[in-house]
């Protein structure tokens, strides 16, 4: 029994031992996923020095505040927690809540049963760590990113521009875009290891975006010692004039044309047969063609001289030394794209969560924006007031229905002529109490025996009233009420009853507001929420269920709150209102019975 018992605590040991926190000083991770079924779908692989880009946002990441300055708290392990895996930052904004992170991933990660990397960070002592020029592969020797703060190449072999007046300006492919009009140009200078030569083959990748059709725009441009190569995008199609080693010139057109305002990716694979261009990733054509090793400077956007400027929209523009096959292409299209769907991003975890994660309802909670905490902020303050309300009500209204039976049973006992027998002779103590609250009178025992009846408030009016005419004739034999003081006593005692009735319906206006503001408020935030959802999607660039369902869940809870508050209050006011209604037909029929009574006696 005692082995069995160590075994069953063994077992229970083994889930934190395999998601055993990599560094203490780390106070949060995320794990990040690759979705190998929707990849095998697709008929693709994860191919050697494949990069995976993670893109953050409010939709899947709701912890930007606990970033460090500009992100140099992050880390990236390997699905064992273990192994740290080289990244870079390409760009990372909390205010805005977003962020690019490109990560190497393991050679062996297609291998392994659940490919993972995870996402260490929350750490405001933790020094940058992330290695751009590290990161790349050797074949890969220029990488472009774009962006307003100008053109830079991230790989170790530092090939910048020499000339770059390409414009950065929002809504590129993945994260910020370079924008030619037509007379801008990138010039690279050439360098060793630039060389694209025909032996080892080489491969031009870049996403384009073209508003509409161009009569001639040079792309790309490189030249060698006995041709050249010029990529350019007439109307809508792409062209590749070449003067391969023979110095014969090919102009080779593609059939098939690019969509207009549409982000595609555009690859040319070389080798030493023939050029292959690729349209997101899948063949779009093959031309025999054998190239000169390309040595020259390179111009992107046009041609040499500055003409046959290109007007469009390019992003991620990539040079490798090596002719990549056509399921690395495709990898890349599927992790880089807007409707990227291979990237599934867990819920943030911290050393003391449990092995199970936190419910779906607090990951829910995780992602509510701000401005929707406002509006929850608003809908618990009414949450508060409206229970306040009911629970006082009820306490209220059922002393007052006690306290009328009370006076009732003890009224039915009265004989015509003892009327105003119950009637308390300390008047000014009666006077007094008419300006108290309803609920004081209902806590108090000291005003009379019937202080917390309506109906004895009505009636001691009544007698009053009654009393004050009666003596009006005084001293003679007739003691009797003309039509005209009946009619002021009754007048006087439903008047008595309007405002006992105001009393009652105090505060319930409150209740109404709870039922029919609640709803309305926690649409507001909602809306908000995915309003603010899809704009986080819109410049992140990611567009699948995985980076839209957190935000929206996040949204729902404003509704979820709105009806919280709501629902309660609108089974409060029906019963609070029958209540009320019970007792102010209480109050009618003793209004009838004490003037028929009055009549009885007095006509």
């Amino acid at each position: 029994m005692k082995r069995f018992c160590l075994f069953l605590i063994l077992l229970s040991l083994l889930p934190s031992i395999a998601s055993a926190w990599w560094n203490e000083e780390w106070g949060y991770k995320k794990k990040i996923s690759l979705d190998m079924p929707a990849l095998q779908k697709e008929g693709v692989t994860i191919p050697q020095d494949a990069f995976a880009l993670i893109r953050l946002h409010t939709g899947n990441f709701t912890y930007f505040l606990d970033l460090a300055e500009q992100g140099k708290d992050i880390r990236i392990l390997a699905g064992d927690e273990t192994t740290p895996l080289k990244f870079y930052i390409e760009k990372i904004d909390p205010v805005n809540e977003m962020a690019l992170i490109w990560v190497k991933l393991p050679k062996d990660i297609a291998t392994m049963p659940e490919p993972a990397v995870w996402l260490y960070y929350g750490n405001e002592t933790a020094v940058d760590g992330q290695d751009a020029a590290g990161t790349f592969d050797v074949s890969q020797v220029l990488t472009y990113p774009f962006g307003k703060n100008g053109i830079k190449d991230l790989t170790a072999n530092a090939n910048n521009p020499s000339e770059a007046t390409a414009t950065g300006a929002e809504g590129g492919m993945i994260g910020e875009a370079g924008v030619l009009n037509g007379s801008q140009i990138i010039r690279v200078p050439a360098k060793p290891s630039l060389l694209m030569a025909s032996v080892t083959g080489w491969t031009l990748s870049t996403w384009l975006k073209i508003d509409q059709a161009q009569p001639d725009g040079v792309l790309f441009k490189r030249t060698g010692a006995t041709g050249s190569f010029t990529l350019a995008i007439k109307d809508l199609k792409p062209h590749l004039e070449v003067v391969d080693e023979a110095s014969a010139s090919h102009d080779f057109a593609l059939e098939k044309a690019l969509a207009a305002a549409t982000w595609q990716q555009l690859s040319i694979v070389a080798t030493t047969e023939n050029l292959t261009v690729y349209l997101d990733g899948n063949a779009a054509g093959t031309f025999p063609v054998k190239l000169p090793d390309l040595t020259s400077d390179i111009t992107i956007g046009a041609d040499e001289t500055g003409g046959r400027g290109f007007i469009g929209s390019i992003d991620q523009l990539s040079i490798f030394k090596v002719a990549k096959d056509a399921n690395a292409l495709k990898f890349d299209v599927k992790m880089q794209g807007a409707s990227s769907a291979i990237v599934s991003y867990g819920e943030d975890t911290t050393p003391d969560s449990e092995e199970g994660g936190e419910s779906l309802i607090m990951g829910s909670l995780k992602s509510v924006t701000p401005d929707g905490w406002v509006i929850i902020g608003i809908l618990g303050v009414m949450f508060v007031i409206s229970w306040m309300v009911m629970i006082i009500k009820a306490i209220v209204l059922n002393r007052v229905h006690n306290a009328n039976k009370k006076f009732e049973q003890a009224y039915s006992r009265l004989a015509t002529q003892e009327l105003g027998k119950l009637n308390t002779e300390d008047d000014g103590s009666d006077e007094e109490s008419d300006d108290e609250s309803l609920s004081l009178l209902s806590f108090s025992k000291d005003h009379s025996a019937y202080a917390g009846s309506t109906i004895y408030r009505i009636y001691h009016v009544g007698v009053e009233e009654m009393n004050h005419r009666l003596k009006r004739v005084e001293g003679t034999s007739n003691q009797v009420l003309s039509a005209q003081s009946m009619n002021a006593v009754k007048a006087t005692m439903d008047a008595t009853l309007i405002r006992e009735l105001q009393k009652l319906n105090s505060q319930m206006v409150l209740l109404t507001i709870a039922i029919s503001g609640g709803p309305f408020l926690g649409l507001l935030g909602t809306v908000i929420g995915v309003m603010i959802t899809f704009a986080a999607i819109a410049v992140s660039g990611e567009v699948n269920v995985n980076a839209i369902a957190p935000g929206i869940a996040g949204a729902l809870t404003a509704t979820v709150a709105g009806l919280i508050v709501a629902i309660p209050c609108l089974f409060g006011y029906n019963y609070l209102g029958g209540r009320i209604k019970e007792i102010t037909a209480d109050m009618h029929v003793f209004v009838d019975e004490f003037v028929a009574k009055l009549t009885e006696q007095h006509t």
